[in-house]
């Protein structure tokens, strides 16, 4: 997929934008997002530009691979690993990215998410 020009996540992997990196693979990259969450809140974006985890199931498959082997190198026994695809998903860059958000006990963040329509979301 061509990259498009407006493209944060390009731009950094191009090195034309700066970023905090934690790793970096020949496919792959690790940052800190501008806004962590949490303390050790990393970003894992390919270098290749997808949209979102459906537009190339191979890229996206790859890049969950990178982010599940992070979560183990740095140990994180409690972690979340959340991606977005559109806008009613809360998706606002358009090139894929994982969270990978690690967590504890009344960190404040509100997960798992609650629905707001009379019950509570996710799975049991």
């Amino acid at each position: 997929m061509t990259q498009p020009e407006s493209c944060p996540f390009c731009e950094i992997n191009t090195g034309r934008a700066p970023a905090t990196f934690v790793h970096e693979w020949s496919d792959a990259i690790a940052i800190v997002p501008l806004n962590p969450v949490v303390d050790g809140h990393i970003l894992v974006i390919p270098k290749t530009h997808v949209t979102d985890f459906a537009d190339d199931p191979d890229v996206s498959g790859a890049t969950a691979r990178r982010a599940a082997q992070l979560c183990r190198d740095l140990d994180l026994k409690h972690a979340n690993l959340i991606t977005s695809r559109g806008v009613h998903a809360t998706q606002s860059v358009f090139h894929l990215h994982l969270h990978l958000v690690p967590r504890a006990a009344d960190d404040g963040l509100a997960l798992p998410w609650y629905s707001g329509k009379g019950g509570r979301g996710g799975h049991r």
